[in-house]
């Protein structure tokens, strides 16, 4: 039955029976006193993944663009002045929120496959000498090139600039994947979700605030309601919602917390490295190129890979898709027909992303691509069999 192959997407991901058992409760009263027990460890222990003590998680029912529109809601004014750069179609789409709450956005053009211009940053944050830049955005990774960016460097560029502006950092396709150091890297917001490294169903905007945050807090004068704040705080501390909680994403983010801890972070980020690794492999045995710049830019969750001249990506993920019942990812903005996604982050292994590496060669094969049917499948074999140590399943 196709729908039980897994997806290669990069999010929502594969989510485990262990999740799914855990989402499947029956209504319960979000009121009831008892319901803090399970709600303040999660906001707690959330903190870690963040690589955070000083920072407050926040929840929203929403997707990823709900926590962007949280953190510039309640930290900026209208008019404001944010510094973007454009390098994929995540930041374009803060770019574009940014822009529809009347803040002055300016602009950094990058090519599709380059990472956060951190010279240029630097440049533009030393030449705003009246500091009218309130906050620099950034997607440390972007899920349409499959580009990792150095946030710490980001934080470098700011500091070298004797500069107050917040940095405000896009996690979704990263956090619980790859290694995100909230507080030393300096990240004043950080923003996520649960569909993707938490392996979770979509529905649950994860955000992380520093205090210098809380405190710009005070003098925003953006509107929110939904989105505010200070309401969600209020409520959390004593264990509570301003309004309606997710039930089942917070009872399944708790047992993706014991997940992850139960693995451990440190070998979660390995697993992916690996993943990611063996499927870098197979690309290169398929002659193809990655979006991704340089090997310093790879992300360890999503990589995006060019097709040949004269083949049309959308074809190639549309065919895997009806004959052989699998998603992979197309490609997006400038990379639509040019390049196709393979997601290899979450409850992902060794054995399942072979499957797909398997099953996209069958599909090049099948519309006549310049390839060796099993030479990208036996490229990471070959990795996965000498590389040390073992991917862990976390789908039991």
């Amino acid at each position: 039955m196709y729908d039980q192959n897994p997806v290669f997407i990069p999010g929502p991901t594969n989510i485990p029976q262990r999740l799914l058992g855990a989402m499947q409760i029956q209504t319960r009263d979000h009121r009831a006193p008892d319901f803090k027990d399970t709600f303040l460890p999660v906001l707690e222990d959330t903190k870690r993944v963040f690589g955070t003590t000083t920072g407050q998680v926040i929840t929203f029912p929403a997707s990823g663009t709900g926590g962007w529109e949280a953190a510039v809601s309640n930290t900026l004014s209208p008019g404001d002045t944010v510094l973007v750069a454009r390098y994929g179609m995540f930041s374009h789409r803060w770019i574009d929120l940014c822009q529809r709450h009347g803040l002055d956005v300016q602009i950094i053009e990058c090519p599709w496959g380059a990472g956060a211009p951190v010279e240029v940053f630097e440049a533009a944050l030393k030449a705003d000498i009246n500091h009218k830049i309130k906050a620099v955005l950034v997607t440390h990774n972007e899920t349409a090139t499959g580009v990792k960016s150095d946030i710490a460097a980001v934080r470098g560029a700011i500091d070298a600039a004797s500069h107050p502006a917040l940095l405000f950092v896009d996690c979704v396709s990263s956090l619980a994947s790859m290694p995100f150091e909230m507080d030393t890297w300096g990240v004043d917001i950080a923003v996520s979700g649960s569909q993707k490294g938490f392996m979770l169903a979509t529905g649950l905007a994860i955000l992380c605030v520093s205090p210098k945050a809380l405190t710009a807090m005070e003098t925003a004068k953006l509107p929110r309601t939904f989105f505010d704040f200070k309401d969600m705080m209020g409520a959390n501390a004593n264990g509570g919602f301003p309004y309606t909680p997710p039930l089942q994403l917070i009872y399944g983010l708790r047992e993706a917390l014991k997940m992850l801890f139960d693995e451990g972070l440190e070998n979660v980020y390995a697993r992916h490295h690996r993943l990611a690794e063996g499927v870098r492999r197979a690309a290169e045995a398929w002659g193809m190129k990655l979006c991704a710049a340089s090997p310093d830019l790879y992300s360890d969750t999503v990589s995006a890979i060019y097709v040949p001249e004269g083949f049309d990506s959308n074809a190639l993920t549309e065919h895997a898709y009806s004959a052989y019942g699998v998603s992979f990812g197309i490609g997006l903005g400038e990379m639509n027909g040019k390049a196709f996604r393979i997601g290899h982050l979450g409850a992902l292994t060794d054995t399942m992303v072979l499957s797909g590496l398997a099953t996209i060669e069958m599909a090049m094969a099948d519309l006549d691509y310049p390839i060796t049917l099993g030479s990208g499948v036996a490229a990471a074999q070959e990795y996965y069999r000498k590389s040390k140590g073992a991917a862990m399943s976390v789908a039991a």
